[in-house]
């Protein structure tokens, strides 16, 4: 009983420490994302090549749940939800995803979709 326990405890510990460490580490920030008509769901996003990783906090994967692609991502006009995030519903390649971030992380994301170079957006056959 005890050796079960102590094991919860540990897994537990590993699980908080993940998401601390992916919360501190460069070039992420915090970030809620919503699928369809599912609540929220927080985590971390991590800019890289391209796209927008995002992943979960509470969870033993390290690699990320989704990764949206900047290239053909459409977002709708940033609106304020609860406790002073903002949140910007994502179309294009990316259909029924939506984004809740603080207002300088929202600005931050919109920078960085405005930044692609014109030719990113071609399609080269």
């Amino acid at each position: 009983m005890v050796t079960t326990v102590a094991i919860l405890v540990v897994f537990a510990a590993l699980i908080v420490l993940r998401g601390v460490t992916l919360a501190r580490a460069r070039g992420s920030v915090p970030c809620r994302l919503r699928v369809g008509d599912r609540g929220w769901q927080s985590g971390v996003a991590r800019y890289a090549d391209g796209e927008l990783h995002w992943i979960p906090l509470l969870g033993v994967r390290l690699r990320p749940r989704h990764a949206i692609a900047r290239r053909g991502l459409v977002v709708s006009a940033r609106r304020e939800i609860e406790g002073g995030l903002f949140a910007v519903d994502c179309g294009g390649t990316t259909r029924g995803l939506s984004l809740a971030m603080s207002a300088d992380a929202m600005t931050g994301f919109l920078a960085w979709l405005e930044s692609a170079p014109p030719s990113a957006y071609l399609d080269v056959a």
